[in-house]
C-alpha cells in the first residue's frame, strides 16, 4: 500500500511540473496576439497591485490587435505604463476609452530567441520531472530498508515510476514542440 501512494504522490507532483510549464509558455511571446500575454502582468490600482484581468475586459479582434478595456477610465494611464514596463516589448496606445496594442510581426533573431527561452523553460521541467523520480526512488529504498514493502515491490513501484516519467517527459518535448511551431510560424 505504501507504495501506490509514492507513486501517486509522484504522478500528481508531475502533472504539477506539466501544468506550471503550460502556464509559463502562455507568457512567450508569439507572432499572434493573445490575451494569455497579459495574465501576469500587475497594474497600479488604488495603491496596489491588481492583476490586468481583474480591472479590464481583454479582447482579440484581430490576429494582430489586442484591445483592452478597463471598466474604470481613469486606470488607462496606469495600464499603458504597466504594458511599457513588461518586458513584453509592446507599444500600447490609449484613445481615452480603451488600449490598443498591435502586436508587431517577430524578427526571425527575436523569434530564435524565444525558441531558445522555450526550451530553457521545458529543460526546467525535464530536471524537476527527473527530481521527483529520484525523492519517490528514494522514498521506496527507505520503505525497503525500514521492511515496509518487499525488495520485488520496491522494485515494480521503481519501474512504474520511470514509465511515469518518461510519459511525462515525453509529453514536456511535446508541449515544446507545440511551442515552437506556434513561434517559428509566420
Amino acid at each position: 500500500m505504501a507504495e501506490k501512494e509514492v507513486k501517486k504522490n509522484a504522478e500528481l507532483k508531475m502533472k504539477k511540473t506539466i501544468s506550471a510549464l503550460k502556464n509559463e509558455f502562455q507568457s512567450v511571446r508569439t507572432g499572434r496576439a493573445s490575451s494569455s500575454l497579459f495574465e501576469r502582468l500587475k497594474v497600479q490600482y488604488y495603491d496596489q497591485q491588481v492583476p490586468l484581468n481583474q480591472i479590464a475586459t481583454i479582447s482579440v479582434p484581430e490576429a494582430r490587435l489586442i484591445l483592452i478595456q478597463p471598466w474604470d477610465p481613469s486606470t488607462l494611464p496606469e495600464i499603458e505604463k504597466a504594458i511599457q514596463r513588461s518586458e513584453l516589448s509592446l507599444n500600447p496606445n490609449n484613445d481615452g476609452k480603451v488600449v490598443r496594442i498591435n502586436i508587431p510581426p517577430l524578427t526571425e533573431d527575436r523569434r530564435k530567441e524565444l525558441v531558445k527561452l522555450a526550451k530553457q523553460m521545458a529543460e526546467k521541467s525535464r530536471v524537476s520531472v527527473r527530481n521527483i523520480r529520484r525523492d519517490a526512488n528514494d522514498e521506496l529504498k527507505k520503505l525497503q530498508k525500514e521492511s515496509s514493502i518487499s525488495e520485488d515491490q520496491a522494485k515494480r513501484a521503481m519501474d512504474d515510476i520511470q514509465k511515469l516519467t518518461d510519459q511525462y517527459i515525453e509529453e514536456i518535448n511535446s508541449e515544446l514542440e507545440k511551442k515552437e511551431k506556434e513561434i517559428l510560424e509566420v
